[in-house]
């Protein structure tokens, strides 16, 4: 369905966004970047500054007063690029090693398709989100008023997803991807030298101990049948070669489905280090702070989304996800105000993993994604 003229432009938008990435709220030139190209395809609605450095274009077709939306993020990751290739990021610790690059082209070739009026009767808000990694672009753009200035009865969100082949799409009804808890525990007693462990109350070997116990969260405390994860993912002392730590730091995430899950472990975290810190006469401290809350999809939408997905992608080729996914999504918070559905497009079987220094977007897939969101909207708003 797109043209080689859109697809090329496509993949030069892309490249261009990866060498120039943008950590956190701080996406001002990609908000430009992607202003310009609306303004190019004659797009005349379009709100800036929303959240921060939001975007929101508007496209109305015919008469009906029918509204959705789509939802692409904009921002990097601080983590330093490993590949070599031409367009790799010029920005030192910043990388696109999650793709939001290819969100962010691919919701432009949507809009421009869709700008040229074909197809479809009613009103599309495109969104440009940053700070999808933080947790905090979503409600920063609902919280400037996002609902209230551009109502909508539904809104989709996507994501690449490595592992799956180019051309295959996977959603599912109902729960898709998971809450993310952070904590943050400090072992507090005396620091001294490494020689004479007696005569203080150092906090490493308990710190080692409480490492090891936290897994037994997962597998002691919570239903086989719910999903969750525990992990540590930082301890940090204050200790050195020949000084026993007198502060020891442990930093994790925690991940599930449900809100019993989530209070369920803070309570044992809580729980489990009071236990080891009175074992070893230590002070303590707990923070737990959620970050992101599950991404639950709209049962109805998802079976609209599969149907447009076999049409556009071929039967054989869209499929429901077996599971939800553990990873976490900050989309999930639109859908506390508005149904909606998050679907995920193969970017390669042999694609790195997200998140990871040698990651890049398969702008193969650039043309797939286009031609969904096409068709979705046709289909949701299909004229009369």
């Amino acid at each position: 369905m797109t043209s080689n003229f859109l697809d090329k432009h496509m993949r030069e938008w892309r490249q261009t966004l990866h060498r120039t990435p943008e950590f956190g709220f701080n996406t001002e030139k990609t908000a430009e970047f992607v202003v310009k190209k609306l303004k190019s395809f004659g797009i005349k609605e379009i709100s800036t500054n929303i959240g921060g450095t939001g975007v929101v274009a508007t496209l109305r077709n015919g008469n009906s007063n029918k509204a959705i939306a789509i939802r692409a993020d904009m921002d990097a990751l601080m983590i330093e690029e490993q590949n070599n290739f031409a367009y790799k990021s010029n920005i030192p610790g910043h990388m696109h090693a999650c793709g939001h690059d290819g969100h962010t082209a691919t919701l432009l070739g949507t809009a421009a398709t869709l700008a040229k009026g074909y197809g479809f009767d009613g009103i599309i808000h495109f969104i440009f989100q940053p700070a999808e990694e933080w947790g905090k672009g979503a409600q920063a753009m609902i919280d400037d008023g996002l609902m209230e200035k551009f109502s909508f009865e539904e809104i989709w969100g996507f994501h690449n997803m490595p592992g799956i082949k180019v051309g295959h799409f996977e959603t599912r009804p109902g729960p898709m991807m998971s809450a993310e808890d952070n904590f943050e525990i400090e072992l507090k007693g005396i620091g001294g030298h490494a020689s004479k462990p007696q005569a203080g109350k150092e906090t490493l070997q308990p710190a080692c101990a409480l490492v090891t116990e936290l897994q037994t969260i997962v597998s002691r405390k919570i239903d086989p049948t719910d999903i969750a994860v525990v992990s540590v993912t930082e301890l940090i002392t204050d200790g050195s070669r020949n000084i026993l730590p007198g502060l020891s730091r442990i930093l994790g995430d925690a991940r599930s489905f449900r809100k019993e899950v989530s209070s369920t472990i803070e309570k044992e975290i809580t729980t489990i280090t009071s236990g080891i810190a009175s074992a070893h006469d230590l002070e303590f401290s707990v923070k737990y702070s959620r970050e992101f809350i599950p991404l639950i999809n709209d049962a109805n939408l998802a079976e609209e989304a599969l149907k447009i997905a076999k049409y556009t992608f071929g039967k054989d080729n869209a499929k429901v996800a077996v599971q939800p996914v553990t990873g976490s999504e900050d989309f999930a918070r639109f859908l506390n105000h508005s149904p909606g559905c998050y679907v995920f497009f193969g970017n390669g079987e042999n694609s790195a993993p997200l998140h990871n220094s040698s990651y890049d977007f398969n702008d193969d897939a650039l043309e797939h994604g286009v031609n969904y969101f096409v068709n979705l909207v046709k289909n949701r708003l299909k004229p009369v």
